[in-house]
């Protein structure tokens, strides 16, 4: 398969790494040149300097007609345009965005995009350990589709359905979402505090 991973940090590089060695075609992008250190020298793949919120820099890098789309950068908002590139531009079948906060991973789920949720999934890992029962979002969020329940997977499960392009939201519905996330994390909060778990805010 040929997979793009936007990012090259510590998760991007880990998976880029394992993927090259099981043999699938891999082409990481990165912002910063000095973050393709990270990968070792037995790589295969292709690191490509650029943008991938761009579609031109997508498109020159060869992830038109990629199986997978892995948005993986430290920034949210970075992450959710990569991931409407990929889907409404490039019509790359499987796309998965990280994304920090819980809030708008949620909300970003609810319209149509697979998101990761790297705080959900620590939350989680703590309290399991501690064995302290909490109330905690997935750590992948798969969209709900018709006649469906939410899956609610766990991290362990990375496949993602297949859905075309005309069902994932336009950038202007993400745009608006991200505003009502703002709005929607007092009461959050407040809920999360009923629970006895302050949510890390950034």
């Amino acid at each position: 398969m040929r997979i793009v991973i936007v990012g090259c940090g510590r998760v991007g590089s880990t998976l880029a790494e394992n993927l090259d060695a099981a043999g699938h075609e891999v082409i990481i992008l990165d912002v910063k040149t000095a973050a393709f250190d990270r990968l070792p020298e037995t790589f295969k793949g292709a690191a490509v300097r650029g943008d991938g919120t761009d579609e031109e820099v997508l498109k020159a890098a060869g992830a038109q007609g990629a199986d997978i789309f892995l948005s993986l950068t430290e920034g949210d908002n970075r992450n959710i345009m990569a991931a409407q590139v990929a889907t409404e531009s490039l019509a790359i079948p499987q796309v998965i965005a990280k994304i920090n906060d819980p809030v708008r991973a949620a909300a970003y789920a609810e319209l149509g995009v697979v998101t990761l949720c790297r705080t959900n999934i620590m939350v989680d890992s703590v309290a399991k350990h501690l064995n302290l029962p909490m109330q905690i979002g997935p750590g992948i969020d798969i969209p709900e589709t018709p006649g469906h329940e939410h899956p609610h997977p766990t991290a362990e499960t990375i496949e993602t359905p297949v859905r075309p392009a005309s069902e994932f939201p336009t950038r202007g519905a993400v745009a608006a979402a991200s505003r009502r996330s703002v709005v929607t994390n007092e009461a959050e909060a407040a809920r999360a505090q009923k629970l006895g778990f302050r949510r890390w805010r950034g």
